[in-house]
């Protein structure tokens, strides 16, 4: 990108008048901004004040800020508000935000999110402006952004205390004091250090346990547990007027599983047996940040001395480098090796430098045991743990990532950590941080992450290797000839199998093995390298073998099960041998070892009526109103069901178009269980809303879209859904003790239902769901009323909305709806439409894609994105079905790919030569595709193997969309 040209922006509006140079890129947008305020002014009949401070400054901010931009042009009087009062040029005092919040009078939960929404719009376009002005430095935007955070979360608190001692009575000490929880701020909150669209890490906790004296004898942690919840509530709901801060609790004791609140003895308890290491990397930052902090002062103790060991530490070293290897794996998993957060180089690897002094040497350094970083990285310099050059160009570096990383968050107020992609974004954070362009940016950023990187190499020592083993070590029997014994079985690299034994051995799981365990692995063992002379590579097969083994160690059961099973252990070793991503499928869920023991039922998957058989019977002896054993269950079957596909797949027991077939059965069979409880579940609360009974007329339907729809589902598939239902009145009331809205009763259990699917469990999720193709995507109701589902459809839906509606699919739910679903699809689908106007949206929509999706790499073909690939032909398909199901309705019948090619060929919009074409290269790329997912490997292949299809369907693609 060349150096931006500049402009002058002449006025709009008075006062406002711009003597600042404004990239000419931006030119345009920002005049768009200040057309917006001026009229927006105009409506309110408002004037901005004479300020020449706003007129300097105005053009940068806005053109850095698309987010202050907006809240100025949607209210100014916000912003008249900020000039008038001096509260834009002014350096705010400590106690201002608490002040200004104890001045509000709010009576009601909902007065509350209202009072602190908008309050929290006011500072941080404020708290944004000074700093994109220059006016504010790094540390006074992190301390603004952390004291703001400070403010609301104790003015939440207290009023939510008030309300519930009022309602409940008070919890108190055994002296009769008041007893108030005690809120832990974590990370960069606690040490002061919140950027500008950062979430808040919370963790609670309260002295000690109690009864109340109300009717139903509450205990304090059935107390404490609701106001956390409802201050967690109040402060993360998303509403009209936005959120607070978005809040994570999931930092507490035992994570999403464990309590939300625990006592005092109860966290000692956990910290000081059960905690893992990288909760002492997490709790150096804890800061009490809200409640009653004299009764805090001991449990802040306990973390101090949890935290800060009395000897030197050095396994932080370790523990800290693979924290850091795992960020940095999932980073180039998800191509985000540009995020000055987590990539190489950024903010967090200046913070595990500081850290891992802190952690080794806190102990006995007393000076260490600081939270911000900057006070750190000093100290590090003084005491010479690092040189004083490398101390001062941390601090100079981590000063620069952290003005960066607020700029990009205050673009658009987004919680991102990622380089900007958009041209647009680019200029604007460029200027912003007054460079001449995008490039000389990019320079300097790469600069300092360059720096940060070498520092952080050389204290981690990331070149280093792990010294070798002695070979009496290595071998499972400790034999002076264990190299001679590997080769006799087929080993080709002795050595790295030696070493992966060793480590094996050594590996925790192992070492703690009781005696009785470590004499099932002495028998099982031998049973494994013998095994190894069946393999042409049992290097690699041992190597996964040995990871399934560490993962299970510690259930000695599932060794055992091997031993005594030589089959299970046979089949168990073929299946590590054809695929990688079974390995960490068996590894990460045991519970489907049962399933190795009885080959042939392992290598025929259930049919759809034997699955909806076998989860019934499975459900059956589960207590219907423990939710929580519902869902462990599913998943469950889930997992067994799966391994037989993929173990039938793998051997070739079944074809690719059964696999999908079989993929999306299990998850029909799992989505109609799921929808069966959690309506009984919310029925026996609620009743039933007026006009269903029990016997399935729910008025509830889940439609399955995607993949799910086109019965096309892949291992590690998502479900696309949309919840719909059908009832004469949102208002009327359900049938039963705690009546609600029929329209409360059926998002309620569009949540449960969700929930049951996608909440991440010790067991597992079952399946990822997305939600965004439902109307109005994720701004949209969870759940839609069927006669609001086809007004959206016939006149806001986009022709994308359509071209997806073309694989729309009732899953479950009531049969009526179905009918009525399924009608509204065929009337939709069959809309007259305009042929060429159609086919240059689908077509555009296709280019999008395959202009920012696709894998572009030289001599490789990515078999979704590419010319010539799956998405071609699902375009192809879907304008086909768009442009010819008002003269062919049979089109709409069927929502899979190979059957609407069948029908499209039937229509004559294909010859019947293109539809055998286009199916056979579809089910040949699908096929790819699954053989890939099992090899761990990308969705992209040598370009010369589909040469022939990719130019065959690039052909076609050509003459049906481009003509």
């Amino acid at each position: 990108m060349s150096a931006f040209k500049v402009y002058r922006v002449e006025s709009l509006m008075h006062p406002v008048e711009s003597a600042q140079a404004v990239p000419a890129e931006l030119q345009e947008i920002h005049a768009a901004n200040l057309q917006k305020m001026t009229e927006r002014l105009a409506e309110l009949n408002l004037a901005l004040p004479n300020s020449p401070a706003l007129a300097e400054s105005l053009p940068r901010v806005w053109c850095s800020s698309a987010f202050v931009a907006e809240q100025c042009g949607k209210s100014p009087d916000l912003l008249i508000d900020l000039i008038d009062s001096g509260d834009l040029t002014r350096v705010y005092q400590e106690t201002v935000y608490s002040d200004r919040l104890n001045a509000l009078a709010v009576d009601s939960e909902s007065a509350l999110m209202f009072a602190l929404r908008k309050f929290r719009r006011r500072e941080m376009v404020r708290i944004a402006w000074r700093d994109l002005a220059g006016w504010s430095d790094l540390q006074e935007t992190l301390m603004d952004l952390s004291q703001l955070a400070d403010a609301c979360i104790r003015f939440a608190l207290d009023f939510l205390y008030r309300q519930a001692t009022e309602k409940r009575g008070t919890p108190v000490f055994r002296d009769g004091r008041p007893m108030q929880i005690i809120v832990l701020g974590m990370g960069k909150l606690g040490a002061y250090e919140l950027n500008y669209s950062s979430d808040i890490d919370l963790i609670f906790a309260f002295p000690e346990e109690g009864v109340l004296q109300d009717r139903k004898e509450t205990t304090y942690s059935e107390f404490f547990t609701r106001l956390c919840q409802s201050l967690v509530r109040v402060l993360d709901d998303i509403t009209v007027d936005g959120f607070v801060f978005r809040t994570d609790i999931r930092l507490r004791p035992y994570g999403d599983s464990g309590a939300v609140i625990m006592t005092f003895d109860g966290m000692e308890n956990y910290y000081l047996t059960q905690a893992r290491e990288w909760e002492r990397y997490a709790m150096i930052k804890a800061r009490q940040v809200a409640g009653d902090f004299e009764a805090g002062k001991p449990l802040m103790a306990m973390l101090q001395a949890f935290v800060y060991r009395r000897y030197l530490d050095y396994g932080a070293f370790e523990e800290l480098r693979s924290l850091k290897r795992q960020i940095t794996q999932e980073l180039k998993r998800k191509d985000r090796m540009e995020n000055v957060k987590l990539g190489p180089g950024g903010i967090r690897e200046i913070e595990f430098i500081g850290q891992a002094f802190q952690l080794i040497r806190g102990g006995k350094e007393k000076s260490l045991q600081v939270r911000g970083i900057m006070d750190v990285l000093k100290r590090l310099g003084e005491l010479n743990l690092l040189t004083a050059e490398d101390a001062e160009q941390l601090q100079r570096s981590y000063r620069f990532l952290r003005i960066v990383e607020n700029h990009i968050q205050q673009y658009q107020d987004k919680q991102t950590h990622d380089l900007p992609v958009s041209f647009e974004a680019r200029v604007a954070l460029a200027f912003s941080l007054g460079f001449a362009g995008w490039d000389d940016f990019k320079r300097e950023l790469d600069r300092v992450r360059g720096a940060v990187h070498e520092v952080f190499g050389q204290v981690f020592s990331l070149g280093k290797q792990e010294s070798p083993q002695e070979a009496g070590r290595l071998a499972w029997s400790g034999d002076s000839d264990d190299a001679e014994w590997l080769k006799a079985y087929g080993f080709a690299d002795v050595e790295a199998t030696l070493e992966n034994l060793a480590a094996f051995k050594d590996s925790a799981p192992v070492r703690r093995l009781t005696a009785k365990g470590a004499a099932v692995l002495d028998r099982l063992m031998p049973q494994v390298f013998e095994a190894m002379r069946e393999f042409e590579q049992p290097d690699e097969v041992f190597r996964r073998v040995l990871d399934i083994f560490t993962a299970v160690a510690g259930r000695t059961v599932y060794l055992t099960l091997l031993s005594e099973n030589p089959q299970a252990l046979s089949l168990l070793l073929r299946l590590a041998a054809a695929s990688p991503w079974i390995c960490r499928y068996l590894a990460q869920y045991p519970v489907v070892f049962d399933e190795l023991i009885d080959a042939r039922s392992l290598f025929a998957p259930l049919n759809k009526k034997d699955l909806a058989a076998q989860l019934e019977w499975l459900l059956h002896a589960a207590d219907a109103e423990d939710l929580e054993q519902v869902m462990i269950r599913l998943r469950q079957f889930k997992q067994q069901q799966v391994l037989k596909v993929v173990a039938a797949d793998l051997m070739g027991a079944i074809p690719l178009m059964v696999v999908s077939d079989y993929l999306t059965y299990i998850a029909e069979s799992i989505v109609e269980k799921t929808v069966e409880r959690a309506w009984l579940a919310l029925v026996q609360k609620h009743g039933t809303p007026p006009g269903c009974d029990s016997s399935g007329q729910s008025g509830f339907a889940v439609i399955g879209l995607g993949k799910f729809g086109g019965i096309e589902l892949g291992y590690g598939s998502d479900l696309d859904l949309v919840f719909i239902y059908d009832c004469a009145d949102d208002n009327a009331l359900t049938l039963g003790d705690k009546p609600i809205s029929t329209a409360q009763f059926y998002g309620r259990l569009g949540l449960r239902v969700r929930h049951i699917l996608d909440t991440k469990m010790l067991s597992g999720v079952l399946y990822e769901v997305d939600m965004r193709l439902r109307p109005n995507g994720d701004s949209g109701l969870l759940v839609c009323h069927i006669k609001g589902y086809e007004a959206y459809q016939k006149n806001q839906a986009w022709t994308w909305e359509h071209q997806a509606l073309v694989r729309g699919r009732f899953i479950a739910g009531d049969p009526k709806l179905k009918a009525k679903y399924e009608a509204v699809r065929h009337l939709i689908l069959s809309l007259p439409r305009d042929a060429e106007a159609l086919k240059k949206e689908v077509r555009d929509m296709r280019e999008k894609m395959r202009a920012t999706l696709v894998e572009k790499e030289s001599g490789k073909f990515d078999l979704k994105q590419g010319k010539g690939g799956i998405a071609d032909i699902e375009f192809i398909v879907q304008y086909g079905v768009l442009s010819q199901a008002a003269k062919y309705p049979a089109l709409t019948t069927y929502t899979d790919n190979v059957r609407q090619l069948d029908g499209l060929a039937e229509a004559g919009f294909l010859s019947k030569e293109n539809a055998e074409t286009l199916k056979a290269a579809y089910c040949a790329y699908r096929d790819y595709g699954h053989k890939l997912v099992l090899q761990d490997d990308r969705a992209v292949i040598d370009t010369a193997e589909v040469a022939a299809l990719s130019a065959k369907v690039g052909e076609l693609w050509d003459k049906i969309m481009e003509a």
